[in-house]
C-alpha cells in the first residue's frame, strides 16, 4: 500500500515502512525458481474455503477433495461431507489408491510440503516423505505399487520422481526420472533450466504424460510422454503456452487425456485430446475457470474445480453430453469438536465497517467463513508464527467455524486505524459473539494524503474469479481510496473513491490523469498471461 498526495502540478508517493528483512523470510525458500509469485499463485496448493483438488474412489461412488486446508469425503449425489484430516498442516491434492484403502496427499507444514498417507479404515495419517523439499501432485500407479510426484529435492527445481510403495505402506527410495537440463533459453519467468510438472499414468503403468517447457521460452510447458523410468527419452505430444494449471489426467481406457487450458480465451476450460496429442476438443464453456480435472473410473464423468461464481466449487461433467452437475456441500461433519465465532466490527458511530480479518487457531492454522475468499502473505517471521499470515475480508458480520481452545483474532482497516488483536476461548458446540470497535488514529485525507494500491490485476492466476463489485468491497475493507492497474482500472478506482465520500471529488480528475500519464510511459510487455490486462 502507498499514500498519494495530490498537488496542483504533480503527486508524490510515500511507502509504508517495511518489516525488517531479517525477520521476514519467503514461504518455502527451498524452491530455486525465479518469480515466486508465479508458481505460488498458480501452481502450489493454497488454502481455500471451497474445494481445490479432487479424487474419485475406485468404484466411482465417492469423492475425496481438499478444502479449508483439510481432506473431506463425500458420496456422489449427497449434500453432506465428512472431514478426514485436521492438521498439523494444510492438506492438499489427494489421490485415492487403486485398492481403495488409502489416500496419498501433500501436506504443508514446518517449512516443507511432505507426502502423507491416510488409512481410510483407521483414520490414521502418517508421513511418507518429509525430506525438507516441496513435494506435490502425488499420483498412484494403476497397480498401486508406485507413486509419481513432483519435487524440488534436486537443486530446488521442479522434477518428476517415482518411488515404490511396499505392502505395509512405506515409501521406498525415490528416483528422479526427468533430466536436469540447462536450456540456454531466455526465459524470464520460468528460469533457464527445464521444468517438469503434473504427471499422470498410462492405464498399463508403463508411461507418464506430464507438462514441460523443454525447448520453449513461453509458458510453463506443453505435453510430453515418456516411459516411467530414469534415463528414458521423452517425446513432445503437443505444445501450448500453459500457465501451471494444465494438470492432465489420462483416462482408464488409455485413449483420452483431459486437461485445463485457456486456449483462445481468457479463462481456463477443460479440453480433451488423444493420448498421442491429437487436436484438442473443448469440453466446458463459460465465464470462470475449470481446473484440476479427474476422470471417473468408468470414463463417463470428470470431476473438476470451478470458480464460475467467484469462489471455488466442485462440479462434475458428463462425457459425452457435457451435462454439468454442481456438487452441493450443505453439511459438514467435523473430525474434532468445533465451535463458532461471530464477529461484528463497527466504527465509533456503531456503523458496520468492512475490514480485513485474520483468525488463527491453537494449531497455528488460519480459519475463515465457509464462503470467504482466503488470502495469505508470501513471507513471515518463523519466530512469531508457524505459518504465513492468512486473512479474509468481511463487509458486516462473519461467522467462522473454528477448533476449540484459544483463538486469536486480528482486525485491521488500513493504516489510519489501530489494529485490534483479541484472544477468545471457544468451547465445543457454542457460538462466541465478539464485537469490536475500530479506533481511528489519523485522518490523512484531511491533509491531502490518500491511500492506494498502485499495482492491481483483478484476475490473474490465483483461484478466484473477481469482478468490479467484489473488488470494490475488497478496497473498502482495506480502506483504499484508489486502486490502479492500468487505464481499464480507472473506472474501478473512481467507484472506490466515491465510496469514501465527496471529499475526493476535487482531486479525482488529476488522479485519473496521473494514472493515464503513467500508463502512456509504461512499456508494454512482450507477452501476457491468462486473464491479465496488458497496458
Amino acid at each position: 500500500m502507498s499514500f498519494v498526495k495530490f498537488a496542483p502540478a504533480a503527486f508524490a508517493l510515500l511507502a509504508l515502512p517495511a518489516t525488517l528483512a531479517a525477520q521476514r523470510q519467503p514461504v518455502l525458500p527451498q524452491i530455486k525458481v525465479p518469480h515466486s509469485y508465479y508458481y505460488r499463485e498458480m501452481y502450489l496448493p493454497q488454502v481455500t474455503s471451497g474445494p481445490s483438488a479432487v479424487s474419485w474412489s475406485p468404484d466411482g461412488r465417492e469423492l475425496i477433495y481438499s478444502m479449508q486446508g483439510s481432506l473431506w469425503r463425500q458420496q456422489v449425489g449427497s449434500k453432506g461431507t465428512r472431514q478426514l484430516t485436521a492438521g498439523p498442516g494444510y492438506d492438499y491434492q489427494p489421490d485415492w489408491s487403486p485398492d481403495g484403502r488409502t489416500v496419498v496427499y501433500s501436506s504443508y507444514h514446518d517449512d516443507q510440503i511432505e507426502l502423507r498417507l491416510l488409512d481410510l479404515s483407521t483414520g490414521r495419517s502418517r508421513s511418507l516423505l518429509a525430506d525438507g523439499a516441496v513435494n506435490v501432485e502425488p499420483r498412484w500407479s494403476p497397480d498401486g505399487r508406485r507413486i509419481a510426484f513432483v519435487s524440488t529435492a534436486y537443486e530446488g527445481r521442479w522434477h518428476i520422481f517415482i518411488a515404490p510403495v511396499s505392502p505395509d505402506g512405506s515409501l521406498g527410495s525415490a528416483q528422479r526420472i526427468t533430466e536436469d537440463r540447462e536450456s540456454g533459453l531466455p526465459r524470464y519467468y520460468y528460469g533457464t533450466h527445464d521444468q517438469y510438472l503434473s504427471p499422470t499414468w498410462s492405464p498399463d503403468g508403463q508411461d507418464l504424460i506430464f507438462i514441460s517447457n523443454r525447448g520453449h521460452v513461453w509458458g510453463s510447458g506443453g505435453f510430453w510422454r515418456m516411459p516411467a523410468r530414469p534415463n528414458a527419452e521423452p517425446r513432445e505430444l503437443r505444445f501450448e503456452e500453459t500457465t501451471w494449471k494444465a494438470r492432465p489426467d489420462w483416462s482408464r481406457d488409455g485413449k483420452r487425456v483431459v486437461y485445463s487450458s485457456y486456449l483462445g480465451r481468457q479463462w481456463h476450460q477443460l479440453w480433451l485430446m488423444t493420448a498421442d496429442g491429437g487436436d484438442p476438443f473443448q469440453l466446458t464453456y463459460g465465464e470462470g475457470d475449470a481446473t484440476a480435472p479427474r476422470w471417473s473410473p468408468d470414463g463417463r464423468r470428470i470431476a473438476y474445480i470451478t470458480n464460475d461464481r467467484g469462489n471455488t466449487a466442485l462440479s462434475i461433467v458428463d462425457v459425452p453430453g457435457a451435462r454439468v452437475e454442481r456438487v452441493a456441500i450443505d453439511r459438514r461433519m467435523y473430525l474434532a469438536p468445533v465451535g463458532r465465532l461471530q464477529l461484528v466490527v463497527t466504527d465509533r458511530a456503531g456503523r458496520s465497517t468492512p475490514t480485513r480479518v485474520s483468525i488463527t487457531g491453537p494449531d497455528g492454522r488460519s480459519y475463515a467463513p465457509d464462503s470467504a475468499w482466503r488470502h495469505a502473505d508470501d513471507g513471515y517471521d518463523r519466530s512469531a508464527r508457524r505459518f504465513e499470515y492468512g486473512y479474509f475480508h468481511i463487509s458486516r458480520v462473519a461467522t467462522v467455524t473454528v477448533p476449540t481452545g484459544a483463538i486469536t483474532l486480528e482486525v485491521s482497516h488500513g493504516p489510519e486505524y489501530r489494529v485490534i488483536r483479541r484472544t477468545v476461548n471457544v468451547i465445543p458446540n457454542s457460538t462466541s459473539v465478539v464485537r469490536l470497535v475500530l479506533e481511528r488514529l489519523a485522518d490523512l485525507p484531511s491533509a491531502g494524503w490518500y491511500s492506494g494500491d498502485l499495482h492491481v490485476h483483478m484476475n490473474y492466476g490465483g483461484h478466484y474469479r473477481n469482478d468490479t463489485d467484489h473488488l470494490i468491497r475488497q478496497t473498502q475493507a482495506e480502506h483504499l481510496d484508489a486502486i490502479v492497474g492500468g487505464v481499464r482500472d480507472v473506472g474501478v478506482a473512481r467507484r472506490a473513491a466515491r465510496q469514501r465520500g465527496r471529499r475526493l471529488a476535487q482531486h479525482r480528475e488529476r488522479a485519473e490523469q496521473a494514472v493515464l500519464d503513467g500508463d502512456r510511459r509504461r512499456t508494454r510487455p512482450a507477452r501476457c498471461g491468462p486473464q491479465d490486462a496488458c497496458f
